[in-house]
Order: structure tokens, then C-alpha cells, then sequence
């Protein structure tokens, strides 16, 4: 294989400065990088009065460029030629890559590690929330640079499986979008009995969190809203406190119970919610934050309450009952009190059979997405420090 070189960045990449001085009364063309690889954009307009630098610096199509604030989070990219001309802060640094050394989006590619993010999060200089990894940091941070070819190469590999993640992601947007439409047709097209949402589930808030439970004879994992997301559950962060076995049963998850986020300073969270599926062993309780809506045994099945309860947080039907001005509140007094149309048990059976079949494609096309983008890190990582050999694209 054709011999890999390590060189500093500054060695293959030279800061490009086109100075663009402010004028009062002139609107310009902005632009940023957004974290999370999700790459430059276009941050509108600004004049004098609306940023507080005087001198700002025109991005060319081609540059390499990066957010200096977080950079740890992945704030990388190339500039498209969409953005060819747009101005930046000296936030975003602007490089021109020596095309005979090396493909711009090949040095993409090494900064999409999570261990060079990593390191670049440990070496980052600056105060607490202010911390940046600056020009010079870039420009002495040490970087593979193989043959064009070989770049050339592991650049096609890598957005072959770009593409299939692309795509993935698209076909679940997509049925998500028809999920939502047949959810909001089953649920609210039957000619169905209206009752009290009390009447239909019943319905429980969390408990709420205070100082005297941080410690116990009953430590006991709980959820809270940031555990809710939009039909799924995140797991990676669940907290303690002290439950008595009273508590405990009052509390209690159980299997096939849909947890709703009860408010939020965010709009779009406001009535999120998921099901319970046993993910850990019990006991499990939850918070204030969230209020617990349970079947009723001979009146509702926990599917149903679960499609009954995303429909409502699609339909903004939750957020209509949430009280509050800047953080929103549904509360259980107002939870109870909202409308159901409720089919008899059979009914929900088979509207919840169709739903779930639809929502089942849904995950599955979820599970491969994330599937391959744990495989594309792998491979990535494989490809640039060399233990998966690739030939050129020739």
C-alpha cells in the first residue's frame, strides 16, 4: 500500500482571511457551523446593528471551516457552494486545503471521530461554557494524509454509506408521516361514545423531587421528561431516589404504561410521550414531570392508550390544554377532564393492530439507520488508522 503521512494541519491547510469591513445600512449574507456533523449553514441576514463585529470574512466554496466554540461536538465542514460568498465571525475560521496534498472532505472525514473529538474536548483553552480550540490548535493537530487515491477512495466508501443512511432516514420520515395521518384518521374517525379521559385511562402525576428523597433505605431508579422522547424512550441517563415500598406502588411502572411529559419550556415537548416496555428491571418509578396514563382493565388496552396518547401530542392537543406562558403545564386536573372518543375493547384490538404494524416498519427502519451509522463509525475508524486496508479508487 502507497505510504501515509502525518502532518500538522497547518502543513496542508492555510487560513484564508478576505476581510469584508461593515458598512451602516448594508445588509449582508451570514453563515455558521452547526454541531453534531450537521455542517455550515446559512444564519441570514446581518447589518451593523445586528452583530457586534466590525470586520467579518467571506467563505469560497471549497473552504474547510469550524465552529471554535464546542468544537469538541463536531462542528466541522466544507463550504458549499450555496454559501460561496457568505460572511463569517472569526468563530469560524476559514482554510484553504492544498489540493495536492489533500481533499477537503477527506480531512472531514478525521474530524468526524469521536476519539479526535474527544481529544480536541480535553485540550480546548477558555473559561467554563466559553471554552474554544482555536486556529493555532488546529493548525498544530497532527493529521493522516494519504495518496489523493487512496483518499479519493475511503471518501466513496464512506458516503456509499452515507447515502444508505440517508435514505433509511428518509423512508422513516416518510412513514412517520403516514403514521401520523392514520393514527389521526383511526383515532378520531369512529362514531364512537365521548368521555372523560378519567373514564378512559387512568391517570397518574409523578412524584415530585426534593431534597429529602436524594438519599434512603429505597434508592430507586425513576424517569423523568428528559427520558421522554417522541414514541421512544431514552435510557441513557435515569436517576435515583429514595421510594418506600408504599411509594413504590403508587409509582410503580409496569409494562404497557405511557409516560407523558407533563411540561417544558420547549413548545415541542410539551406532551411527548412513550410506553413503558419492562427495558429495566423493576422496581422503577417516575417524576412530577411526567404523568402516567394506564389502561383500565375492561375499558382500554395499553396499546390504544399509547396511540390515543400520540395522538394527542401530534394532534397539539396536549399543548391546547397546557396552562402557563413561557413553560407550559398540562397538569392532571387538566389531563382528566379531556375528551376520548373510546371504542369498546374489541375495537381498540384492531386499531391498534393496524397501528402498530405501521409503526413496527417505522422502528425497523429507525434500527437500521442507527445500525449503520454505528457501522459507518467503525468503519471509519478502521479506515484512517489503517487496520481495514483499502486500495486506491483507481
Amino acid at each position: 500500500m502507497n505510504e501515509w503521512r502525518y502532518l500538522p494541519a497547518g502543513k496542508i491547510a492555510r487560513q484564508r482571511r478576505e476581510v469584508v469591513r461593515l458598512e451602516s445600512g448594508v445588509q449582508y449574507r451570514t453563515m455558521g457551523v452547526r454541531w453534531y456533523g450537521k455542517g455550515a449553514y446559512d444564519r441570514g441576514v446581518a447589518t451593523t446593528e445586528t452583530v457586534k463585529a466590525k470586520v467579518l470574512y467571506r467563505a469560497r466554496q471549497g473552504d474547510f471551516t469550524f465552529n471554535r466554540i464546542d468544537t469538541q461536538k463536531g462542528a466541522f465542514d466544507v463550504v458549499a457552494a450555496g454559501l460561496d460568498g457568505a460572511l463569517a465571525t472569526n468563530e469560524f475560521p476559514l482554510y484553504e486545503v492544498d489540493p495536492e496534498q489533500m481533499d477537503a472532505n477527506f480531512l472531514i472525514l478525521h474530524f468526524q471521530q469521536p476519539d479526535v473529538l474527544r481529544r480536541i474536548g480535553a485540550v480546548r483553552a477558555g473559561s467554563e461554557g466559553r471554552a474554544r480550540w482555536k486556529e493555532d490548535d488546529f493548525e498544530a493537530w497532527t493529521v493522516p494524509v494519504p495518496p489523493l487515491d487512496v483518499q479519493a477512495r475511503i471518501i466513496e466508501v464512506v458516503r456509499a454509506v452515507d447515502k444508505q443512511i440517508a435514505a433509511l432516514d428518509a423512508e422513516a420520515t416518510a412513514l412517520t408521516a403516514v403514521l401520523r395521518c392514520f393514527r389521526a384518521h383511526l383515532i378520531t374517525g369512529l362514531d364512537t361514545p365521548v368521555v372523560r379521559a378519567d373514564q378512559a385511562f387512568e391517570i397518574t402525576m409523578g412524584r415530585q423531587r426534593a431534597p429529602k428523597y436524594a438519599a434512603g433505605p429505597y434508592m430507586t431508579p425513576y424517569l423523568r421528561s428528559a427520558n421522554v422522547g417522541y414514541g421512544a424512550l431514552n435510557l441513557s441517563d435515569v436517576l435515583e431516589m429514595n421510594f418506600d415500598p408504599t411509594e413504590r406502588e403508587v409509582f410503580g411502572l409496569v409494562p404497557g404504561d405511557v409516560l407523558v411529559s407533563e411540561g417544558s419550556a420547549s413548545h415541542s415537548a410539551v406532551g411527548m410521550s412513550a410506553m413503558w416496555r419492562g427495558e429495566l428491571p423493576e422496581p422503577i418509578c417516575f417524576q412530577k414531570t411526567l404523568m402516567r396514563f394506564r389502561a383500565i382493565r375492561g375499558v382500554s388496552i395499553p396499546a390504544f392508550v399509547n396511540h390515543w396518547c400520540q395522538w394527542a401530542y401530534e394532534s397539539g392537543t396536549f399543548l391546547d390544554i397546557a396552562g402557563g406562558t413561557n413553560i407550559k403545564h398540562i397538569t392532571a386536573m387538566r389531563a382528566v377532564r379531556m375528551p376520548v372518543q373510546l371504542p369498546d375493547v374489541a375495537t381498540q384490538e384492531q386499531i391498534a393492530d393496524q397501528l402498530d404494524a405501521v409503526s413496527d416498519v417505522v422502528v425497523a427502519a429507525r434500527a437500521e439507520a442507527l445500525r449503520l451509522r454505528s457501522l459507518r463509525l467503525g468503519l471509519l475508524s478502521g479506515l484512517l488508522d489503517r487496520t481495514i486496508e483499502i486500495e486506491s479508487a483507481g
